[in-house]
């Protein structure tokens, strides 16, 4: 199906009919690496997207969108985008900063009072907006946590379940109870803070999540299938977990082991309009706006923000000690930042952005090549941090 959605960001006559060799050489390696992916059932379907200078030099949907269903991976199919969704509230919290409405030094109590976790020793030190954005706030995510943590025993939702009747609110209510790994701006620690981060944009818009997302950052992008509910059910892709001899169909709060613990997944929580809008966690949407997005952000943020916001939220805020995704990768406001590209084995160039979604995602924007990457995939975990995200890194660089 045509993006209709992505034509109108990038360059007139950008998308090519007839591949230079050098992009046939791109397309024949992705393909290879698609190929292989889902021949050996690490993924059931993928759609990937390349851009270099604006130009959508790739695009390939492969494998099923629902296996059981048998329907085909489309490009317009509706992904599930957990983690995805947080670059994009991200960018809504910035042009609150930009309108003088937030300070990045500002303490989160001026707007929610009541949220106060403390530190093991009782002290309740203070959580600015700045330490939310780069995850330099001591919050953690439940599923980072052993089983006798507070986020365990309080039943933190980490945005990917369903807890019938459990709020925002209610929610940052029990995450404000639970310990700080560490006093803000210390250390880093990826965390539920873009949670409340949207009761922030709540509060200071006097809007839903959904509507304050939309007025700031996907309408005016032209993002048609991206927010909080799914536009259209018939093409929302079914999710699946990690398994062998092939992944598993998920079902609603199932527990899928990851990083020594276990994720819990509720794939019925996108459709349901009772469940509370996780900022890093609830929104779904397409290969294609996620892209269209990515674009915004590469050429210096229009119509959304201004470019020296991008350029702040491009560069790393915590440091590269944090190996955010190993060695030499920092982090920015709503993504990774690679600082030093020597120890990561990796072809990208310094100040490379990337990130990914638990329901098997992953994307990175490559400033210096020119270069934006998005390769959404309805498998956890392979789509998100398993062989599969190097392959297709890999085999857009081509040979070393």
């Amino acid at each position: 199906m045509p993006m209709r959605s992505l034509l109108p960001a990038l360059a007139a006559g950008a998308i090519l009919l007839a591949l230079p060799a050098a992009a046939g050489d791109l397309a024949q390696r992705l393909d290879a690496a698609i190929d292989k992916a889902v021949a050996e059932r690490r993924i059931v379907g993928t759609v990937v997207l390349v851009a270099r200078d604006g130009a959508l030099v790739y695009r390939r949907a492969a494998g099923l969108a629902d296996r059981e269903a048998g329907v085909p991976m489309r490009e317009d199919t509706i992904f599930r985008l957990a983690s995805v969704s947080k670059p994009l509230v991200s960018a809504a919290v910035m042009t609150l900063v930009e309108e003088g409405r937030l300070r990045l030094d500002e303490p989160v109590t001026g707007f929610l009072p009541d949220f106060r976790p403390q530190l093991a020793d009782g002290r309740a030190p203070a959580i600015t907006i700045g330490h939310l954005l780069s995850h330099a706030a001591g919050l953690s995510y439940g599923f980072f946590e052993p089983e006798d943590s507070r986020y365990k025993t309080l039943a933190v939702s980490d945005g990917l379940d369903i807890v019938p009747g459990l709020t925002l609110d209610a929610n940052l209510r029990r995450l404000s109870r639970t310990t700080l790994a560490f006093p803000p701006g210390t250390g880093w620690r990826y965390s539920l803070s873009i949670d409340v981060l949207g009761a922030v944009i709540e509060k200071v818009t006097g809007q839903a999540l959904a509507e304050a997302v939309a007025k700031r950052v996907t309408g005016p992008l032209g993002l048609e299938d991206t927010g909080f509910a799914v536009t259209d059910p018939a093409r929302l892709g079914a999710a699946y977990a990690d398994g062998r001899p092939a992944p598993s169909r998920m079902t609603d709060n199932e527990l899928v082991p990851f990083a020594g613990n276990a994720v819990r997944f509720a794939p019925g929580r996108a459709l349901d309009p009772t469940a509370y809008p996780s900022g890093g966690a609830g929104m779904v949407g397409t290969a294609g706006d996620v892209l269209r997005f990515l674009e915004a952000i590469r050429t210096g943020g229009g119509p959304i923000l201004k470019p020296e916001t991008v350029e702040m939220m491009m560069a790393d805020q915590v440091g590269a000690q944090a190996q955010t995704q190993g060695p030499g990768w920092g982090f920015g406001f709503g993504w990774a930042v690679l600082d030093d590209p020597a120890p990561t084995k990796t072809p990208q160039a310094a100040g490379t952005i990337q990130w990914g979604g638990a329901y098997g995602h992953s994307w990175f924007v490559d400033p210096a090549s020119r270069l934006t990457v998005v390769a959404l995939t309805n498998t956890a975990f392979e789509g998100m941090s398993g062989a599969y995200t190097i392959e297709i890194r890999d085999a857009v660089y081509g040979p070393r």
